[in-house]
């Protein structure tokens, strides 16, 4: 094991441990109020890029902002490899950027991007473009491929299995969490929504998971398509409402693996994916104790499901 991964390795155990946590997420959705939420957040790690005061999607981001920024410190400590499969985590912020980059294309206001600094994959040639098209373009030249389509959904789908491909082929720990997340995309757009998934995005979905998905137009035919690498984010679902439920359930047990690998006795990448997975854990858990604070007692049972 070279020095860089056992110093990349000993950082993500420290960045880890600073973690809110189930109680301090608990504590922050019972503050009584948002700004209470915050203000409490405001002096916590998260407090450099969460200020007292904040709205509930200024909070939000500052909250995201604080696990990228993590991400690129423990990059830095890590050999090309390791730094490598952070990139490819990293992946939701570049979406997320283009998410934002598509609404100002569409006319509507769009939030400051996220800085990726080096765990960027094309993020600079894409924020230059000015059209559908030449975002497109810019996609079929870098690692995102060719989206087969210049819509907004297109584009947000194809992205979306991209980097789900791109996880697993890079960060075999999480391959489960990808195809699983994969699962519950396609329930969303196949069933809750009863909208075809595009060409273009339907490829690489298959390229995942096989075909037999197409056709589903029900959580049944659905399941009894997907290989069981991806079904288990399915599984017992069985009314399409309680679909968020299931993300939750995804979480839960992202959160569950990730504590075994980060607890592994050996340094290495399985510490370190561990350690950036319960992170991502943690930022997505304050981020849904903050809109629990918000709606106040009409929030519980969101909580509980969460933490």
């Amino acid at each position: 094991m070279s020095a860089a991964w056992v110093a990349g390795s000993v950082r993500a155990r420290a960045m880890a441990s600073r973690r809110i946590g189930t109680a301090g997420v608990r504590a922050l959705a019972s503050a009584g109020s948002l700004q209470a939420a915050v203000d409490a957040l405001a002096h916590s790690p998260y407090g450099p890029r969460v200020r007292g005061g904040d709205t509930l999607p200024a909070a939000a981001r500052g909250v995201a902002a604080s696990l990228l920024w993590n991400l690129r410190v423990l990059a830095g400590w890590l050999p090309a490899k390791g730094a490598e499969m952070l990139r490819a985590l990293a992946g939701w912020f570049e979406i997320a950027n283009v998410d934002e980059h598509l609404h100002a294309l569409a006319g509507h206001g769009a939030t400051a991007p996220f800085e990726l600094g080096t765990l960027a994959m094309a993020w600079p040639q894409l924020a230059r473009t000015s059209s559908l098209d030449e975002l497109r373009d810019a996609l079929t030249a870098s690692v995102w491929g060719d989206p087969r389509g210049s819509t907004a959904r297109e584009i947000q789908l194809s992205m979306r299995f991209a980097w789900a491909d791109r996880v697993v082929a890079r960060v075999p720990q999480a391959t489960s969490w990808a195809l699983g997340a994969v699962a519950l995309v396609l329930a969303r757009e196949q069933v809750a929504r009863q909208v075809p998934v595009p060409d273009g995005a339907a490829a690489r979905a298959t390229a995942l998971v096989g075909p037999g998905w197409i056709t589903a137009g029900s959580l049944d035919a659905l399941r009894a398509g997907l290989p069981m690498a991806a079904r288990w984010a399915l599984d017992d679902l069985t009314d399409i409402v309680h679909l968020w439920l299931w993300e939750v359930r995804w979480w839960r047990r992202v959160r569950a693996e990730a504590r075994a690998l980060w607890a592994h006795h050996a340094f290495g990448p399985d510490r370190v994916v561990g350690a950036a997975a319960l992170l991502a854990a943690d930022a997505w858990l304050v981020t849904g104790a903050l809109e629990t604070a918000a709606r106040g007692p009409a929030g519980s049972e969101v909580l509980d499901a969460l933490a």
